[in-house]
């Protein structure tokens, strides 16, 4: 007997449970399905930046996030040395407060592991009505013009089930299966370099900052890894090099080895530490050639792998799972045209290209001096990417020339299409939930066009007058004008000012970016 779904989710890390959730909460029938046993026991991926937080904050679950690491609010450091109290290289961050955001959003950013964020993610996508199985793979997929057949198996029992799903959602990793049967093939180096995984508990003394982020890039002469803290109080994560090109594997570092590379690493020749768990795993950074093939979706690491420096990572699957929750949604609901979905290429896509050259600029200079980074995209401002990048598709109508720039400056937003939203007090409440009108004062002429044209185009479309000076300024309006925000918080098209006929105009932007 066949099963029926809307879209099947194939992959139960950040990337898939986030995607979960939020077309759960868009009312759509998800099921999930995972290989492994369970959610992630690495805290591997750690940390949300702001616009993570803002997602989360719409789906109602940035509260949690945040109490599960409350280190978040109480600073972050950012060190390249050849050991915690050797020689200091570079500072890259001394305590956090250089990241002052406060032009473009209220909420501030998280610092959890993805240890303890996939728990929350699976908690509410499971309470807003998603399925999720764990210990099931993937076994075949064959797609057509209406759907997508799955052949699904339990890894225990080998019992195998059909799945008839509109649409798939490839969240299934960096070696993603799912990409390889569809043919898509990658760019970019495959192994940059290989990385243990050792997590240990001991007392650092005063080598660490207590009750904040302390992460460490250390090129030690013996070796180069990273060194950070956890949650748990006394607990590191160490995360060495090896080097197959020499013969080296994981096999051949035992506990004992280990042990002397963290007392090198941390200066404590006696430091007896006790090692929890071990892993390893490459870093690479490959680009996916397409994000789409039919009614399949590539997300997270099987769209992009990009090296650990910076921490955009994990945060860019989750952005991914935004940018094509919502556009599935709109389509499965009747709202919007087949081209909405090729927008989700044409804005991630860029992205991922970004994220993966100013990762691979920062490996260079916190890591391996020796990388050639030479054919690479210049590397942007880290806040810039976070909160000042910018999407170009047809579900954005730009409203000036194009002057080429990736990204904007996150100290003076624009509220240019294309671009987020800037989060005020005023509005972080408004946005992420459903087309909105924000209207600056003077501009209740746009309630009764949106009331018409929602019910037109059979569409949630809520309006709002702010009589809010900064509100204006930060969105570039004069009084009567208004903006148009997409349900994932990106400026889809702005009236500056006062138009003639805000029905015809509101319908006609709304429509196109709907491919209608």
């Amino acid at each position: 007997m066949t099963e029926r779904v809307q879209v099947l989710v194939v992959g139960a890390g950040l990337g898939g449970l986030s995607a979960s959730l939020f077309l759960a909460q868009a009312g759509v029938d998800v099921l999930t399905v995972e290989r492994h046993a369970g959610t992630s026991v690495h805290s591997r991926a750690a940390g949300q930046n702001w616009r993570t937080m803002e997602l989360f904050h719409w789906a109602g679950i940035d509260r949690e996030v945040r109490a599960a690491s409350p280190r978040a609010s109480q600073g972050l450091r950012i060190t390249v040395a050849t050991s915690l109290a050797g020689r200091v290289l570079h500072r890259i961050v001394d305590d956090g407060s250089e990241f002052d955001v406060s032009a473009t959003t209220t909420l501030p950013a998280g610092m959890a592991g993805q240890d303890v964020v996939e728990p929350i993610l699976l908690a509410h996508a499971e309470k807003a009505g998603a399925r999720v199985r764990f210990r099931t793979e993937l076994t075949g997929l064959v797609q057509d013009g209406d759907g997508v057949t799955a052949t699904l198996r339990h890894r225990d029992s080998g019992e195998e089930t059909v799945v008839r799903a509109d649409y798939v959602v490839a969240a299934d990793g960096g070696r993603s299966g799912i990409r390889q049967r569809l043919g898509i093939g990658t760019t970019g180096p495959d192994a940059l370099s290989h990385c243990l995984g050792v997590v240990f508990d001991a007392d650092l003394g005063d080598r660490v900052l207590a009750g904040v982020t302390d992460l460490f890039y250390l090129q030690h002469p013996d070796f180069t890894a990273a060194l950070v803290n956890t949650d748990v109080p006394h607990r590191y994560v160490f995360a060495p090099d090896y080097h197959p090109e020499r013969g080296e594997s994981p096999a051949g570092f035992p506990p004992e080895r280990l042990v002397a590379m963290i007392r090198a690493a941390t200066d404590l020749p006696e430091l007896a530490p006790e090692i929890v768990w071990t892993g390893s795993w490459e870093i690479a950074a490959r680009l996916a050639d397409r994000f789409r093939s039919g009614r399949v979706f590539l997300i997270g690491d099987a769209a992009k792998v990009t090296p650990p420096t910076g921490g955009m990572g994990g945060n860019t699957a989750i952005g991914d799972a935004a940018d094509i929750a919502w556009k599935l949604a709109a389509v499965l609901r009747g709202e919007a045209g087949d081209g909405l979905l090729d927008t989700y290429e044409a804005e991630r896509r860029p992205i991922a290209r970004m994220v993966i050259d100013t990762s691979l600029h920062n490996m260079k200079a916190r890591m391996h001096p020796e990388l050639d980074v030479s054919g690479l995209t210049k590397p942007e401002d880290p806040l810039g990417i976070l909160l000042g990048f910018r999407y170009r598709s047809t579900a954005v109508i730009a409203d000036g020339p194009d002057d080429g720039e990736r990204v904007e400056d996150v100290h003076a937003p624009t509220g240019r299409p294309g671009f987020r939203a800037p989060v005020l007090e005023s509005t972080v409440d408004l946005l992420g939930r459903s087309w909105v009108l924000l209207c600056a004062a003077d501009g209740t002429r746009w309630r009764p066009a949106a009331e018409d044209v929602a019910a037109q185009l059979d569409v949630r479309l809520d309006c709002h007058v702010l009589d809010d000076a900064v509100f204006a300024a930060r969105y570039g309006l004069t009084a009567g004008g208004t903006v148009l925000v997409r349900p994932d918080g990106i400026v889809a098209w702005r009236a500056r000012e006062p138009v003639a006929d805000p029905a015809g105009e509101l319908e006609r932007a709304m429509t196109a970016v709907l491919s209608r």
